[in-house]
C-alpha cells in the first residue's frame, strides 16, 4: 500500500504540522485535526495547492465524541484508516510541591486519555479492515524523570505501557512509539514560570527540528506491512 490514509492529531503546529507536510509530500493522504481550525485550514490549503492530498476536521482529544467523529468521518470519506498519529500533547511542568493540580489533570487528559480516545475510535476500524498502524508520541522523559517532570513523565510512561500492550494484543496492528527530546514546537506553555523559563533555555540549546521527528515518523509509516518499528528515540548530539 504505497499511499495511505494517515490521521494526525495536534496537527496545527510543531511536530503534527511537520508530519502532515512530510507524509503528504511522500504521497499519503493526510487528515489533520486540532482545536485551531484556522491553522488547519491554512495547512490544508498549502498542501492542496502544492498538489498533495489533505483535509481536516476540528478536534479536541480530551473529548471522546470529538475523537470518534474525527476518525469515523475520515473513514466515511476515504473508506479506510491506515495510520493514526496520536501526536497531541501538553507539557506544563512544575515541581510537585507547587500543587498545580489543574496542570496535572490536563496532562493526563491530553497525553494519556487523548491517546486512549484515539485507540478506542480507530482500533475497531483497523481490526475490521485487517490492518492498521498507531504512531504514539512519547518522549525522552518517558525513559527517565527529571526534577519538575514527574507528572509529565508519568503521562509518557503511560503512553509507553499502552503502546506495548496494544502491540502485544494485536498481531496485525503495528504500533510505534516516537520518543524525542527537546524539539521545536509550541509545547513549552503554561506550568510553573521559573521551571518553564529554565526548560526554555535548555530547549534553545538542544532542540531538534520538528521536521526531524516527522522524518522518523515517515520512516516507520513507510516500512513493509510485516515490519513493526516499535520505538524511535531522538535527541541532539549536543545533549548529554
Amino acid at each position: 500500500m504505497s499511499s495511505k490514509i494517515v490521521l494526525i492529531t495536534g496537527a496545527s503546529s510543531g511536530i503534527g504540522a511537520a508530519t502532515a507536510r512530510r507524509l503528504a509530500i511522500a504521497g499519503h493522504h493526510v487528515v489533520i485535526g486540532a482545536r485551531r481550525a484556522d491553522r488547519l485550514e491554512a495547512l490544508v490549503l498549502e498542501l492542496n495547492e502544492g498538489g498533495h492530498k489533505a483535509d481536516h476536521a476540528t478536534l479536541d482529544v480530551t473529548d471522546r465524541d470529538s475523537v470518534s467523529a474525527f476518525v469515523e468521518g475520515a473513514y466515511e470519506r476515504h473508506g479506510r484508516v491506515d495510520v493514526l498519529v496520536n501526536n497531541a500533547g501538553v507539557m506544563p511542568l512544575s515541581p510537585l510541591a507547587s500543587l498545580r493540580v489543574e496542570d496535572w489533570n490536563q496532562m493526563f487528559d491530553v497525553n494519556v486519555k487523548g491517546v486512549l480516545h484515539g485507540i478506542a475510535a480507530a482500533l475497531p476500524l483497523m481490526k475490521a479492515q485487517g490492518h492498521g498502524h498507531f504512531v504514539n508520541m512519547s518522549s525522552s522523559l518517558a525513559h527517565y524523570v527529571a526534577p519538575a517532570t514527574a507528572v509529565y513523565s508519568a503521562s509518557k510512561y503511560a503512553v509507553r505501557a499502552i503502546s506495548d500492550g496494544l502491540r502485544k494484543e494485536h498481531d496485525n496492528i503495528r504500533v510505534t512509539e516516537i520518543s524525542p527530546s527537546f524539539t521545536e514546537s509550541e509545547l513549552l506553555q503554561g506550568g510553573d514560570p521559573d521551571t518553564m523559563a529554565f526548560v526554555q533555555t535548555m530547549a534553545d540549546r538542544f532542540s531538534i527540528p520538528a521536521s526531524t521527528v516527522a522524518d522518523a515518523i515517515a520512516y516507520a509509516v513507510d516500512q513493509p506491512a510485516d515490519i513493526d518499528v516499535s520505538e524511535i528515540a531522538l535527541r541532539s548530539r549536543a545533549e548529554v
